[in-house]
Formats: structure tokens, C-alpha cells, sequence
């Protein structure tokens, strides 16, 4: 196991279900298992977990059934390789702050605010470009 913990994105967890894209799927995939098989430990924040469900019950291209969608989410919250992270109050103002020092988009900007907050500085995602803007930020793109 490594000794930094990286955040999940998104994207990373919902291309590792997603079987409209058999590349993207089998290295998010193979990514996901090693926190299930307790090779690894990740964080992921409740922002994750929330966009997760969304996407995965009503945006790709098979859905998920809200049962199935609803009992992932419940197995991430409940497994302890999972480090489920959340912000508060102050870090809502301090992402406001990064989006407009690092021109981010809010949502990238709170879930660095959230990493910053909880102490976490690595993530895997796709979108590694938006990330590479805030300095202390090391952004990972599993499927490269």
C-alpha cells in the first residue's frame, strides 16, 4: 500500500462500472478492486458519492437500478478502505477562492477545498488538467 491517500473522482468511479466503455471500465476497474480486496485505501468525498449516484442512475448509457446504485453507495460509506471525507462551512469560502485563483471550475474547486481540508493532496481522475492547476494538487489519470 502506498503511504499517501488519494482521493476517487467521480469519473473514476463511475467509468469502472460503466459498460459503454470497455477501456475506460478496466482500468478504473482494476483501480476500484484494489480498495475492495484491502490492497489499497482511498478517499472519497461525499460530493463523489452524490455525483456518483446521479450519473450512474440517469446519465449513462445503460443506467444502473436505483437499488443497485443505492446499495454501492452504501457499501462505499460502510467499508472502512473507503475514507469518506466532506467539507464544511469555511471550506465552501475557500473554494470559491481557489475557483478564482486557479480558474477551476466551483465543483473541482470544493473538492480541492475538501481534499485540502481532510489533508489529501493526490487523485485519480480523468480530468487531470483542471487539477494540474492548483500546485499541491498531484492529479493521476488511472486509463494513461
Amino acid at each position: 500500500m502506498k503511504d499517501e491517500l488519494f482521493l476517487v473522482d467521480t469519473n473514476i468511479l463511475v467509468y469502472s462500472l460503466d459498460k459503454s466503455e470497455p477501456e475506460k471500465q478496466k482500468s478504473c476497474s482494476s483501480l476500484i478492486e484494489k480498495c475492495w480486496m484491502q490492497e489499497e485505501s482511498y478517499a472519497i468525498a461525499l460530493q463523489n458519492i452524490s455525483e456518483f449516484y446521479v450519473v450512474v442512475t440517469k446519465k449513462i448509457e445503460n443506467p444502473l437500478p436505483t437499488s443497485i446504485a443505492r446499495k454501492i453507495v452504501k457499501d462505499i460509506i460502510d467499508f472502512n478502505n473507503w475514507q469518506v471525507i466532506s467539507y464544511d462551512e469555511a471550506s465552501l469560502i475557500t473554494a470559491i477562492d481557489m475557483g478564482i485563483k486557479y480558474k477551476i471550475h466551483y465543483w473541482d474547486s470544493l473538492l480541492c477545498a475538501t481534499m485540502k481540508q481532510n489533508g489529501i493532496n493526490g487523485i485519480y481522475t480523468e480530468n487531470v488538467k483542471d487539477f494540474d492547476k492548483v500546485p499541491w494538487v498531484t492529479a493521476i489519470n488511472p486509463m494513461e
